[in-house]
């Protein structure tokens, strides 16, 4: 049978045989691993329960921006190596599981396991003892274990597998087969079918124990949210002292080796980096300061734009404009972005609060970017996308952190606009 032409409806069809399902297929981390493995002549069937993206993906589109997927995407529906269903029962056929949810952190900042254990006890009845388990997204440490003793308690002794994604969203296709992938299992056969299965796709595998593996990846992403909120405090010493931070930022980098990494100040948001630093908080007994400071240097960013602006102008008077509202340069996707915290924060200090963005589709309070510049009397660059590159500012007073226009970090081009719009 042909996987592609598989339904995702309730029909009695024959089941699939698949070399690998993804749970959670049609999400950013899922499909382009599902893509990606279909490149490589696997069988992918992906389950998910979102019935609209899954219809466009079967019909060849991309749901969200992810560079050179489509065309892949298209190939492998052409070939047949792409299926799509709603039904638990369909894993029960596929060599390998892999499950694309994480552990979110719960409004206490704690890691939740609700989430993976209600996954798991969907997929349980299906699943054998003949089947690869791999869990892919970021989880908190001891997470693989517990979900294998948690299974073997439900009568099941599963192979479980930790295996995490380690690409930046928007270039999952390329640094799937380009970066080392960090493999580590429950068993020792757990490890080498894991290390199996990732060679089809990446150059080379890391070995770890299952612990092992999950600090190493909520290590990467905490120390690159401290990094990021490093240069944000640096940024808000030297705004509160009315310094231009980018001048002083270059003239520490210039022919300077040991500063060339140093990142400029901007938002650090997303669904990643915030999210595992609490993990690892929550895992160190909220023993770790370090990563606390970062949250609140980061999460204080756009409190921090409004109190400078509004000790500078009479912000109840004035309409704000926000451009970007993704979380980061070049994406349409919108969670966790900084940007929404700062209108939140606007709506109650400014008069009122405009924003538009080039690619995210999921929010209708969005205006066009020519509309939002027109009626805008302050314009807060909040992701630096390509697209604003030559904007015309002028008579507007102009936030930039990011510095992506070159004219330090707070300017205003002319005081004149003030309550005109």
């Amino acid at each position: 049978m042909n996987i592609s032409e598989h339904s995702a409806s309730n029909s009695t069809e024959k089941r699939l045989q698949a070399d690998i399902c993804v749970v959670g297929g049609a999400g950013h981390v899922g499909l382009p691993l599902s893509i990606v493995f279909a490149r490589k002549n696997q069988r992918v069937l992906i389950y998910d329960l979102n019935q609209v993206v899954m219809n466009t993906i079967r019909n060849g589109q991309m749901p969200f921006m992810e560079i050179g997927a489509e065309p892949l995407l298209r190939d492998a529906l052409a070939k047949g190596l792409l299926g799509f269903t709603n039904r638990a029962e369909d894993i029960a056929n596929a060599k390998a599981v892999i499950i694309t949810i994480g552990t979110p952190v719960d409004e206490f900042l704690t890691p939740s396991l609700r989430v993976m254990t209600r996954c798991l006890d969907d997929l349980l009845p299906f699943l054998s003892e003949d089947q690869l388990v791999v869990i892919r997204s970021t989880v908190y440490p001891g997470v693989t274990e517990s979900m294998a003793k948690y299974a073997l308690s439900k009568g099941k002794r599963l192979r479980f597998a930790f295996c995490p994604e380690r690409i930046v969203e928007g270039h999952a296709i390329e640094e799937l087969q380009t970066l080392p992938q960090i493999v580590s299992g429950t068993t020792a056969a757990a490890e080498d079918e894991a290390a199996a299965l990732f060679c089809h796709i990446a150059p080379e595998v890391v070995r770890l124990a299952p612990t092992e593996a999950e600090l190493a990846k909520v290590f990467t992403n905490a120390y690159r949210y401290i990094h990021f909120a490093v240069t944000n405090q640096f940024y808000m010493i030297a705004s509160a002292a009315n310094l231009d931070y980018y001048r002083i930022l270059d003239g520490m980098k210039r022919n300077y080796p040991r500063s060339k990494d140093f990142p400029l100040a901007g938002f650090a948001a997303g669904p990643c980096l915030f999210k595992d630093t609490m993990q690892l908080a929550s895992f160190y007994r909220n023993q770790f300061g370090l990563g606390f400071q970062a949250m609140l240097v980061n999460e204080g960013m756009p409190q921090f734009i409004v109190d400078r602006l509004d000790a500078a102008y009479p912000l109840d008077q004035m309409t704000v404009g926000l451009l970007g509202m993704a979380y980061k340069a070049e994406s349409d996707d919108p969670r966790f972005s900084l940007s929404y915290k700062l209108k939140k924060i606007l709506t109650f200090r400014a008069k009122a609060v405009l924003t538009t963005d080039p690619y995210v589709k999921t929010d209708s309070d969005l205006l066009g970017l020519d509309e939002v510049t027109r009626r805008s009397d302050i314009l807060i660059l909040g992701v630096p996308h390509d697209a604003y590159r030559r904007l015309s500012l002028e008579p507007k007073v102009v936030v930039d952190i990011w510095n992506f226009w070159g004219k330090g970090s707070l300017f205003s081009q002319s005081r004149s606009s003030i309550g005109s719009a």
